[in-house]
C-alpha cells in the first residue's frame, strides 16, 4: 500500500484509530513506514526501524515513493533539540529524530522541502565505547516518563533503551521484554559493563522494564523520568529515598 515519513517532531502511534486510544509508541521525524490500513482520519504503520505497528493521524504523515522510504539513510540528529525550516519556518525536532532523507543538509518530501539546521550523528561511525555511551545517555537525563514516548520530550524505558542503541547503529526491538530476548546474557552483575542492559520483572514473572548499566553498581534508566540510580543483585535503589524500586531479572550485553 506504499510508504509514508513522519513530519512532525514525534507523533503518536496509537492502538486503535482513536484519538482517545492508547498511545503504544511515537514515529519521530523522518521515521518512515509502511502503510497496513486507513481510515478517513488514521493511516495503520508498521514502522520501518524497528517493525512496530500503530495508528497514526493522516495529517501528520506525508506519502513518499517506495524508492525514497527504502533507500533512506541512518544519519540522526545530535543536539538535545535541533532547529530545522519547513517551506521557510522554523521548528524544532528532537535527538535521535532521522535524517535519512536528507542528502546536504536539505529535503523534498511530498510537498515540503525541509533544511537542516543542527548537527548531525553518524551511527555508522560512532563507537560503542564507555565514554560514548555515557554521554549520549546522559543527554537523556532528566526527560519525563511518558508511555510509548521515543523522544526527549517524553519516553519510557525501552524506547529510552533502543534510541541510545540506535546512536551506535545497534537496532533494538521496541518492547523491554523483545529486547530482552537479544544479546548474550551477562551472569554476574560484576561482571557487567557500560552500555549493557538490566531487565526487571514484576510478580508475574514479565519483563516490565529496562535500564542501561553505566557500570556494576550504577544504571541509567527512564523511571517517572530518565534518571540515575544505584543497583545490586536484587535490583534498584533510588538515589532520592533509598527504595527498591524495580526486581533485577537478568542483564544481557550487545558488544
Amino acid at each position: 500500500m506504499g510508504y509514508v515519513v513522519g513530519y512532525t517532531a514525534a507523533a503518536p502511534l496509537r492502538a486503535e484509530a482513536a484519538h482517545r486510544s492508547e498511545m503504544v509508541s511515537q514515529l519521530l521525524f523522518g521515521e518512515t513506514a509502511e502503510i497496513l490500513d486507513t481510515t478517513k482520519d488514521f493511516i495503520k504503520l508498521r514502522c520501518s526501524y524497528d517493525g512496530y505497528d500503530g495508528w497514526c493521524q493522516r495529517t501528520q504523515l506525508v506519502e513518499i515513493p517506495d524508492e525514497q522510504a527504502t533507500a533512506a539513510g541512518r544519519n540522526l540528529a545530535a543536539g538535545y533539540t535541533n532547529p530545522l525550516e519547513l517551506n521557510g519556518s522554523p521548528m524544532q525536532i528532537p535527538m535521535g529524530a532521522s535524517l535519512g532523507l536528507f542528502n546536504n543538509n536539505t529535503a523534498r518530501i511530498g510537498p515540503f522541502h525541509f533544511a537542516y539546521l543542527g548537527a548531525v550523528a553518524n551511527p555508522d561511525t560512532a563507537r560503542f565505547e564507555p565514554d560514548q555511551i555515557r554521554r549520549i545517555a546522559a543527554a537523556y537525563l532528566h526527560t519525563p516518563y511518558l508511555w510509548g514516548g521515543r523522544s526527549v520530550f517524553g519516553i519510557d524505558c525501552s524506547g529510552y533503551a533502543q534510541q541510545v542503541y540506535r546512536f551506535f547503529n545497534k537496532a533494538l526491538p521496541r518492547d523491554a521484554y523483545q529486547q530482552a530476548e537479544l544479546g548474550e546474557v551477562v551472569g554476574f552483575l560484576q561482571e557487567a559493563v557500560t552500555g549493557d542492559l538490566a531487565f526487571f520483572d514484576n510478580d508475574e514473572g514479565r519483563i516490565t522494564h529496562v535500564g542501561i548499566l553505566l557500570d556494576s553498581e550504577t544504571i541509567i534508566h527512564s523511571s517517572g523520568k530518565v534518571r540515575i540510580d544505584k543497583i545490586d543483585n536484587m535490583g534498584i535503589i533510588s538515589s532520592d529515598t533509598g527504595e527498591r524500586t524495580h526486581r533485577l531479572r537478568l542483564m544481557k550485553t550487545y558488544r
